[in-house]
């Protein structure tokens, strides 16, 4: 049985037990300790009937095989997953039963799949990546670590993400383009150029906005 501690306790980590609850309901052999978060007051209560344990801190106090990481927001998820790293601990990759992905794809550790996502055939994805619900990647995307594909996202073939990528809400990434790292497109923007690192970029076509 493998034990899986989630961290965080938010919206985004409520979905994420709901995919573990989900593998073991489908007989997959897999239980859900519980959540840490560092919001002291959420010790004790309940999220779908799974209990808050403590902070981050006290992850070795809780018996557990492996965590994923449940927030939402690049970089605060970022820093999380390079400081339990460091601390040794080893991170799931979570796939939905209900979403589709190719047997080809590689995916590597903390990434989480949600229900209705689409991966296909020849695909790369990063570390502590979310591929949110509803999200499609199409044959031989480049997805790099840290990178949030919002719900209803669509990638082309052959699109290229760098490191902490996050793309809004129903954007799409027309065929064999790339976005630089720790860039943000807007929700229901459509990237039909390549656009560089650390900007952030809006409409359709979609065109930046501001530098950060």
């Amino acid at each position: 049985m493998t034990r899986v501690l989630i961290v965080g306790a938010g919206g985004h980590a409520q979905v994420i037990a709901d995919i573990v609850l989900s593998l073991a309901r489908s007989g997959e052999d897999w239980t859900l300790v519980g959540f840490l978060d560092d919001n002291p007051e959420l010790m004790g209560s309940e999220r779908l009937g799974v209990k808050v344990l403590g902070t981050s801190d006290q992850v070795r106090e809780f018996g557990h095989d492996t965590l994923v990481i449940g927030i939402g927001e690049n970089v605060a998820r970022a820093r999380k997953f390079d400081q339990l790293k460091s601390a040794s601990e080893k991170f799931v990759t979570l796939v939905h039963p209900r979403a589709s992905v190719a047997e080809d794809v590689q995916i590597d550790d903390g990434t989480v799949v949600f229900a209705g996502a689409v991966i296909n055939t020849g695909s790369v994805i990063g570390p502590n990546v979310i591929v949110n619900t509803g999200a499609t990647i199409d044959h031989h995307a480049r997805i790099g670590a840290h990178v949030h594909i919002a719900p209803g996202v669509h990638l082309g073939g052959t699109v290229t993400l760098g490191e902490g990528v996050f793309l809004g809400i129903g954007s799409s990434v027309i065929p064999n383009r790339t976005i630089g790292e720790w860039t943000t497109v807007g929700a229901g923007a459509t990237v039909i150029r390549d656009l560089p690192a650390r900007v952030t970029a809006v409409g359709v076509p979609a065109r930046i906005l501001k530098s950060h």
